[in-house]
């Protein structure tokens, strides 16, 4: 029965059209740009007095609650189930020209920055930490609400909850970008806010090109490069629309994969950069590593230049690589730890709950990237790894039934060629995708944002069951924190952000774990025995 019902997409052919899928990755991008330019409400940020400058708004009075959240509910539905659809056409043996979905692509997110910011009040405090460094205070150290509570400044007082009374968590680089949007914005926090806005957008498209140069050749890999990234209706919502800095990090780490084979000091160098945004992109930093790991000057060399910007940004600015640490101890609403926590304080207290949470999710990412190492393809990144298409083709022989899907991971470990699972750049691509898939899944602190860091790499392997995780965890994620802002709600519209934020949702992200670890069990269930360790140690050695 459970077969039966993964298969009925099969039989409604618009489930596989790439005009229905197009159609509603727009319509979910349109349902974003209207209702942010109907001006703000609970869902749309407040910015101050307007110049000429964008995010600009329709001249209507404020929305009603109920109106704007319900549209960018269906809005993100829409977009997910969109993406579903265009990678089921993938699938299916469409191959459009990259270029016109990147174009389609690019337009979404410049239509999307001509609006304001939509349910997240992040790009309030980037201006502020920006404005704070303007003014020569450290943001390490003060708060906005520090700044604020002893003289008026006309664009701290635009600032948003929770996060006025927290300082900087960010990288040197990123606070540097911050400090320039205050120097281009001046003293409105809405032309501020604008320049945030296109800081986030401009690496995200150039994210999208670097993968596409990635994929060579490959129509299906461009196309996944483009639907990841800059065509992705949930990274639209999540990145753009919401003016978060993720692309601003991720830009540096794609383009380190890019220059796997052509200079480790180079690969080392765009990783530092990346660490000085965020320190998340740890996770990328040792994916190169293992691809490096039987090289050891190239490891060295790689080494040297990821310290080169990461000893001139935090000698400088040393206390942001400890304010870095602020966010480990969090939970957010929407995790699969927050229902784990309501079931622990009873028996332990809230504090220990939460520590106990966190500890265990660090345990979960080990877990979660074993299983996903033991199962992701291992089709190569290139048009160096033709072979590998034609191996894919043998396998779709044996499986008529359903050409173009996913091969069971038994039949992908007997074809795929050794040269994939020799190869740096394959090697540090696909470490990536499950180092960064693992740790936005298992993460007590997971936010859609977030996911950027795990579509990027997915793009240039195969298809498999991880895209589909991610577009379902993105979508309840998504629908979930619209209501996210410190706003005052009403009675009803509370209940409802509580049942989808604290109920539904982390109910999905305990799905995905659930997922992986079937999906891993069907595969064979590898365990890392004593025999394999000695495999390893010996393929490591030589």
């Amino acid at each position: 029965m459970v077969e039966r019902a993964a298969r009925w997409p099969d039989a409604v052919p618009r489930l596989s059209s790439p005009r229905v899928g197009l159609s509603l990755v727009v319509a979910s991008a349109l349902v974003t740009i209207v209702v942010a330019a109907l001006g703000p409400s609970v869902v749309t940020l407040n910015l101050g007095p307007e110049g000429w400058l964008p995010p600009w708004r329709l001249p209507v009075g404020t929305p009603h609650e109920w109106p704007v959240t319900v549209a960018l509910w269906w809005g993100i539905i829409l977009g997910g189930l969109g993406l579903w659809v265009l990678l089921r056409a993938l699938d299916a043996g469409w191959r459009p020209g990259w270029k016109r979905l990147f174009g389609l692509g690019a337009a979404l997110n410049v239509l999307t920055v001509l609006v304001a910011p939509l349910t997240s009040a992040d790009v309030l405090m980037y201006a502020a930490y920006g404005r704070l460094v303007r003014l020569g205070v450290d943001p390490y150290a003060v708060t906005p609400a520090a700044v604020l509570s002893r003289t008026f400044d006309p664009l701290l007082a635009w600032t948003e909850g929770p996060w006025q009374d927290t300082p900087s968590v960010y990288g040197p680089l990123a606070t540097a970008s911050q400090w320039l949007a205050n120097v281009l914005g001046g003293e409105s926090m809405h032309d501020v806010v604008w320049w945030l806005q296109v800081f986030g957008m401009v690496p995200l498209l150039v994210i999208g090109a670097v993968l596409v140069a990635m994929a060579g050749g490959d129509e299906v890999r461009q196309a996944r490069a483009v639907l990841f990234t800059v065509l992705n209706p949930l990274v639209i919502w999540a990145v753009v629309a919401g003016a978060h800095n993720e692309a601003l990090c991720v830009v540096f780490a794609v383009c380190a994969l890019a220059s796997v084979r052509r200079s480790a000091f180079v690969t080392g160098v765009f990783i530092g950069l990346a660490g000085t945004v965020k320190v998340t992109l740890v996770f990328y930093g040792l994916a190169l590593a293992w691809g490096y790991r039987r090289d050891w000057r190239r490891l060295l060399a790689l080494g040297l230049g990821a310290l080169l910007p990461l000893a001139v940004a935090y000698g400088l600015v040393p206390q942001a690589l400890f304010a870095a640490s602020r966010n480990t101890g969090y939970i957010s609403q929407g995790s699969w730890g927050l229902p784990v926590v309501f079931v622990l304080q009873g028996l332990t207290g809230e504090e220990l709950a939460r520590s106990i949470v966190t500890k265990v999710g660090w345990v979960l990412l080990v877990v979660i990237a074993w299983m996903l190492s033991r199962v992701l393809p291992w089709d190569g990144v290139s048009e160096d790894f033709s072979v590998q298409r034609g191996s894919r083709s043998e396998i779709r022989a044996e499986n008529p039934e359903k050409p173009n899907r996913e091969p069971r991971h038994t039949q992908v470990d007997t074809l795929t060629p050794v040269v994939a699972e020799t190869d740096q750049q394959a090697v540090a691509v696909r470490t990536a995708a499950v180092l960064s898939a693992a740790w936005v899944i298992t993460s007590p602190w997971t936010l859609p944002w977030y996911d950027l860091i795990a579509w990027a790499p997915l793009a240039l392997l195969a298809a498999n069951r991880v895209d589909r995780m991610l577009i379902w965890r993105g979508v309840s994620l998504s629908v979930a924190h619209v209501t996210a802002r410190a706003v005052v709600l009403g009675p009803e519209l509370t209940w409802m952000s509580w049942l989808l934020r604290e109920m539904l949702c982390s109910v999905v992200q305990w799905g995905v774990l659930v997922w992986i670890a079937v999906w891993w069990w069907r595969a064979g269930h590898e365990l890392p025995t004593g025999a394999f360790v000695r495999r390893g140690w010996a393929r490591l050695r030589g």
